[in-house]
C-alpha cells in the first residue's frame, strides 16, 4: 500500500484522465506545411513527439500547402529546423519520421484539391486494421484562409468512421467584430469540442505550472489577494525588431500580437479563483469569470511606444516593408482592474515591446509594504515567475545581514529550473499542445466566450489606436536596445509600484560593502 501511495503522490486524477484519447489510426494533416510556422514549430514539436514515442501508433502525417514539391524537397523543408546533435539514435528517428510524413499539394479555396487531399487520406487509410479513422487537421495558415479552409475540410475530408479534430492557430480576428465573424463561421462547420484554438502560452511550463503553484500551496494561495498585494506586472520582452516582417506586423501592432491573447492568457490563470475540479471546462469556466469582471482598458492606463533607430540597429519605419509614417505601436504598457472581491483596486499592468534590451517574459507581484515603526525604507516583498528564458520562481524576502550589524537585505528564495531540475528535458509548448490535442484535454486551449470577453477588454483601445474612434495616438520614441520609453517609470510607479533598493542583484548577493 505504501509503495502504492508513493507513486501516485502528487497526481491531479482529473488531469490525468484520458478524453477520447487518439491512440491509433490516425492522420494528422499540417495545412500550410511549406511555411515558416509549420517548420519552425509544427514539425520540430511532432518529431519531438514522436522521437518520445507520445504520438499514436503507426501515425502517418500529411502536409498540404500550394507550393508544389517532391518529397524529398519536402523532407528537407520539414525537417530544416529538427537539432539531431549528430547522434545517431536521433538521426535514425528522423528518418524514420520522413518516412511517415507524405505531402500534397492544394489550394485553398476551392473544392477539387481537397477531394483530392481526401482521396491521398483514405488510401493512407486502407492499411488500418480497424474501419476506425481518426483525423486531426492542423491549421498553420494565415486567417484569411481560415474559413474556407474549415469549410472545404468539413465538406470534402471529414471522417465518417472516426473522430476529427481541427487546431486552428492565433489571430483569431483583428477585433470584437471581426473574431466573432471566425468563431460563428468555423462553428457552422466544426462543433466547440472538435476545436481546438492554440495560444503557445499556455503549452509553456511554467504558465502551466501556475495552476499548481497557486493552488497545492497554502503558503502562497493566503497572501494571493488585494489584502496583501500592491500590483502585478506582466512583462514580455523582445531585443529584435520586425527584421523585414513590419508589413504583417504594422497590420497588428503589439497589443493584438502579445497583449490581447498571450499575456490576457497568462493574467486569466493567475487571477481565477480555484476550479471544483482540474478537468478542462471547469478550468475554462473560471478563467470566463474573471474575464468579465475586468472592464474595457482606458486610454488613460495606455503607454504606447515605437522603436528608433539607436545602438547601429534601424528603427520601425526603417523597415521598408512599414508603411512610412504608421504609427503602429511596437511597445505597450496598459493597465487592467478587476472589479471582483479579491482583487478590487489592484493595478495589473501588462507590458510587452519589441526591439528592447533583453528577451524575457515574467510576472512580477510585488506585495504591500510591511507595517512601518521597527523598520524603515525596507524592500518590499516579489514574487517573480520567469516564463522564459530559464523557468525559475523566486520569492524575495528580507533578511539579516550576515554578522555583527543588524541590518535588513534583500535576497531571495530560487527555485531556478535549470539547477532544481537539471535533468528534466522541459516540453516545447507546442509539444505540449499537440499532445493535449491528441489527448482530447481543451484545458489549454481558447473556449470561444474566452475570446469573445477578451476581444471585448481591448477592442475600443484598438480602434483608438487604428483611428477609428477620432484621431490616433502617435506612439513615444524609445531607442532599439534601450528598456522601453523613458516614460515608462513614471507610467509605472503612478500605480504604486517601488523599485528594490538600489545594490540588489539576483542571483547573488554580495554583502562584502555593508
Amino acid at each position: 500500500m505504501a509503495t502504492r501511495e508513493r507513486s501516485m503522490s502528487g497526481t491531479i486524477p482529473s488531469m490525468e484522465t484520458a478524453h477520447h484519447a487518439l491512440k491509433e489510426n490516425t492522420v494528422i494533416v499540417v495545412l500550410g506545411a511549406s511555411g515558416d510556422l509549420a517548420k519552425k514549430k509544427t514539425y520540430p514539436a511532432l518529431f519531438g513527439l514522436y522521437s518520445m514515442g507520445f504520438l499514436p501508433k503507426d501515425i502517418k502525417i500529411v502536409g498540404y500547402a500550394r507550393t508544389k514539391m517532391d518529397d524529398a524537397e519536402y523532407h528537407k523543408r520539414i525537417t530544416s529546423y529538427i537539432k539531431t546533435n549528430d547522434d545517431p539514435q536521433t538521426q535514425a528517428k528522423l528518418e524514420e519520421f520522413k518516412a511517415l510524413a507524405t505531402y500534397v499539394s492544394g489550394g485553398y479555396e476551392d473544392s477539387p484539391s481537397f477531394e483530392n487531399l481526401n482521396k491521398n487520406l483514405e488510401t493512407i487509410e486502407q492499411g488500418h486494421q480497424t474501419p476506425e479513422c481518426n483525423r486531426m487537421f492542423y491549421l498553420a495558415l494565415p486567417p484569411t484562409v481560415f474559413i474556407p479552409v474549415a469549410k472545404h475540410l468539413k465538406e470534402q475530408c471529414y471522417s465518417r468512421h472516426g473522430i476529427n479534430r481541427i487546431i486552428i492557430e492565433k489571430p483569431f480576428g483583428k477585433d470584437l467584430d471581426s473574431a466573432r465573424e471566425l468563431l460563428n463561421s468555423v462553428k457552422q462547420y466544426w462543433k466547440e469540442d472538435e476545436t481546438f484554438r492554440i495560444d503557445h502560452y499556455l503549452g509553456k511550463e511554467m504558465v502551466k505550472n501556475l495552476l499548481v503553484l497557486r493552488f497545492a500551496n497554502v503558503a502562497l494561495n493566503a497572501g494571493w489577494d488585494k489584502n496583501s498585494i500592491s500590483n502585478v506586472q506582466i512583462t514580455f520582452k523582445e531585443p529584435f525588431g520586425t527584421e523585414g516582417r513590419g508589413g504583417y506586423f504594422d497590420e497588428f501592432g503589439i497589443v493584438r500580437d502579445i497583449l490581447q491573447n498571450h499575456l490576457m492568457q497568462v493574467l486569466s490563470i493567475l487571477t481565477m479563483e480555484r476550479p471544483v475540479s482540474f478537468e478542462a471546462e471547469d478550468i475554462r469556466d473560471e478563467k470566463v469569470k474573471v474575464l468579465r469582471a475586468i472592464p474595457p482598458v482606458e486610454r488613460s492606463d495606455t503607454l504606447l511606444g515605437q522603436y528608433v533607430a539607436a545602438n547601429g540597429k534601424p528603427g520601425y519605419l526603417d523597415d521598408s516593408t512599414v508603411p512610412p509614417n504608421s504609427n503602429c505601436p511596437t511597445y505597450a504598457a496598459t493597465t487592467l482592474w478587476i472589479n471582483n472581491p479579491r482583487w478590487e483596486g489592484v493595478p495589473f499592468i501588462l507590458k510587452a515591446g519589441k526591439a528592447l534590451n533583453e528577451a524575457k517574459v515574467e510576472i512580477r507581484i510585488q506585495f504591500k509594504d510591511v507595517t512601518q515603526g521597527i523598520f524603515k525604507d525596507i524592500s518590499r516583498n516579489e514574487l517573480v515567475m520567469r516564463i522564459q528564458p530559464s523557468e525559475a520562481v523566486y520569492l524575495k524576502l528580507n533578511t539579516k545581514t550576515p554578522g555583527l550589524y543588524t541590518r535588513a537585505i534583500p535576497t531571495e528564495m530560487d527555485l531556478t529550473y535549470k539547477r532544481r531540475f537539471a535533468d528534466a528535458k522541459i516540453p516545447e509548448a507546442y509539444e505540449s499542445l499537440i499532445l493535449d490535442a491528441l489527448k482530447g484535454d481543451h484545458s489549454n486551449f481558447v473556449r470561444d466566450d474566452e475570446l469573445d470577453v477578451a476581444w471585448k477588454i481591448f477592442t475600443p483601445i484598438l480602434h483608438w489606436i487604428d483611428g477609428k474612434s477620432g484621431p490616433g495616438p502617435k506612439p513615444v520614441p524609445y531607442p532599439y536596445g534601450s528598456r522601453g520609453p523613458k516614460e515608462l517609470d513614471a507610467f509605472i510607479t503612478k500605480y504604486g509600484y517601488k523599485r528594490s533598493q538600489v545594490g540588489y542583484s539576483w542571483p547573488i548577493t554580495s554583502v562584502s560593502n555593508l
